[in-house]
């Protein structure tokens, strides 16, 4: 099989099991609390990503990391896996899973607006644009497409919903100054966050004794959300001639979680949903383009 057609196959099996979260996050969620289905996830995503370190021979690596880049992984490690994820699944304890998928996926049009500000990127009319497109599609996501009554379905979830997508965000803006190889770098990451979610819980009294089917989704978030799926997109990224050809298809997740979550979760899908989601990719495309464009105007140059 040619390099691309499997970098397309890894990159379409992690996407599948990607629009499997919303599905999962709000089942498990009927078992456990967030902090202990965090708790669970996060250990087992440490373990799997251990495992991988070993298999590829990258226990040497561990070895030679920096007082500096531990503070860094430690850094890392608060905002994802600690924070995105317990402001997530709190998120989706108050809110239906349609609405945590789709308000999520603002978190592209949040990392550009960091961009500008932390990494001073040029912003562009286009970029602009993209970012008030994304945002409109937040509101009537938020507002259930009624702009007469301003009224959400859960404040504080949606809240929460957006503000993790501000987490996941900034752990990329830090992540992106991390030179490390990313395998590493995330089970480093993962150990740290492993340690907060544990201080977290014993904190909260938190820890029970999880139920099968509590145990069985925590794990399943663990592998498929946190470790197997992000070693199998790293590795559709490396062997895709061109990322784009890659990243792009990311696009057809949230839809696909929507017909998961109607089917196995029972939810109605609102219309304002699929219409918000849809212009929050509009967005997200428009700024794509305009990336794309400020490439080739420097490449002519």
């Amino acid at each position: 099989m040619h390099n691309q057609s499997k970098a397309y196959s890894f990159a379409l099996i992690s996407i599948v099991f990607w629009s499997t979260m919303g599905t999962a996050f709000k089942l498990t969620l009927d078992y456990l609390n967030p902090g202990m289905l965090l708790l669970i996830a996060t250990f087992t995503a440490f373990i799997f990503l251990g495992i991988v370190v070993v298999f590829k021979g990258k226990l040497q690596i561990l070895k030679k990391i920096t007082p500096k880049q531990a503070l860094n992984s430690a850094l890392m490690g608060l905002f994802n896996p600690f924070l995105y994820y317990l402001v997530l699944f709190e998120a989706y304890k108050r809110i239906p899973a349609q609405e945590g998928v789709a308000l999520n996926y603002i978190w592209p049009v949040i990392l550009v607006i960091f961009s500008i500000i932390f990494l001073k990127q040029h912003i562009t009319m286009l970029s602009v644009l993209a970012i008030i497109v994304s945002f409109a599609g937040t509101v009537v996501i938020a507002l259930h497409g009624s702009f007469t009554e301003f009224k959400f379905s859960n404040t504080t979830g949606v809240i929460l919903a957006i503000s993790s997508a501000f987490f996941w965000a900034t752990f990329w803006i830090i992540n992106m100054k991390d030179p490390r190889e990313a395998i590493v770098k995330m089970f480093v990451n993962f150990a740290f966050g492993a340690i907060y979610i544990l201080g977290w819980n014993i904190y909260k009294h938190n820890i029970i004794e999880p139920p099968i089917q509590g145990l069985a989704g925590a794990l399943y978030i663990g592998i498929f959300e946190m470790g197997l799926t992000f070693v199998l997109w790293l590795t559709a990224l490396k062997l895709s001639t061109h990322t784009a050809r890659v990243s792009n298809l990311v696009f057809i997740s949230p839809f696909i979680s929507l017909i998961l979550v109607s089917f196995f979760v029972g939810e109605k899908i609102l219309l304002s949903t699929v219409v918000g989601l849809a212009i929050i990719v509009a967005g997200i495309v428009i700024q794509q383009y305009s990336q794309w464009q400020e490439r080739r105007i420097v490449n002519n140059e």
